[in-house]
């Protein structure tokens, strides 16, 4: 039974799955999807604070490393990134990115994400505290096609996100450390990159970007936007993301 480790973006937790997952495990997968470093339901401000998104690659990497054998790597968003970040350590069977964060050196191609990377900028503390989640933005952007009553669950849910991983993420050019480069060349495994037609956080001419960056297959769902994992369709996300794994495997055997 072939693990998939499933990483969750900023502001989440391992929760953002509970839908997800279900059409993997019903295909005799293993699905695992922990809580990065201080996420998660009843975590604080303080569990956040400070930590870098090398911080998040490092624990994912040890956490495969107790695996038997290399899993799939499944990341949303920034949990994309983190994936990205760990492949090179990890060697997954394979890697799926849904609406990914792009590393370090893949530049946003909208004036949306340029807004967005401007105002993270100018918040306080800049490296060592934590911020909280903009309901209004997230509704209006990652949760935009997700119905009230569940974006409401969603939103009661999100708490607090490292200052410091959103800068390394969103103005890496102000970065000395490279913190979220994933080296060079393409990622040293089968990878694929999905994006919505209507994604306005990592839109798809960025994701296009990330993938051409890390030698991935590129598909793009017209009709989705931000929440691939939740939002109307998500079902038809994941069973593209299923047969493209498939199919690999297959090829690989």
């Amino acid at each position: 039974m072939t693990t998939v480790v499933m990483v969750h973006g900023a502001f989440c937790g391992g929760w953002t799955f509970e839908h997800f997952r279900s059409p993997f495990e019903a295909r005799g997968w293993r699905v695992l999807a922990p809580d990065l470093r201080g996420h998660g339901l009843g975590a604080t401000a303080s569990d956040v604070a400070g930590l870098s998104m090398e911080d998040y690659a490092r624990d994912l990497v040890a956490l495969c490393a107790d695996l038997p054998e290399p899993p799939v790597l499944v990341g949303h968003s920034m949990g994309g990134l983190v994936c990205q970040m760990a492949a090179r350590r990890v060697r997954p069977q394979a890697l799926v990115l849904l609406a990914p964060s792009p590393p370090w050196g893949v530049t946003g191609s909208s004036l949306e994400e340029a807004i967005t990377a401007t105002a993270v900028g100018l918040l306080d503390p800049f490296w060592s505290g934590a911020i909280a989640p903009d309901h209004s933005v997230m509704r209006r952007h990652s949760l935009d096609r997700v119905p009230k009553p569940y974006r409401d669950t969603i939103l009661a849910r999100m708490g607090h996100e490292s200052a410091r991983a959103l800068r390394e993420v969103l103005n890496w050019w102000l970065d000395p450390f490279m913190t979220t480069s994933v080296g060079s060349g393409a990622l040293p495994t089968p990878s694929l990159a999905i994006v919505g037609g209507r994604d306005q956080v990592h839109p798809a001419a960025t994701v296009r970007g990330v993938a051409e960056r890390i030698g991935a297959a590129y598909r793009a769902m017209p009709q989705m936007s931000h929440w691939l994992v939740g939002e109307p369709g998500w079902d038809d996300v994941a069973a593209l993301a299923l047969d493209w794994l498939e199919t690999e495997r297959r090829a690989a055997a």
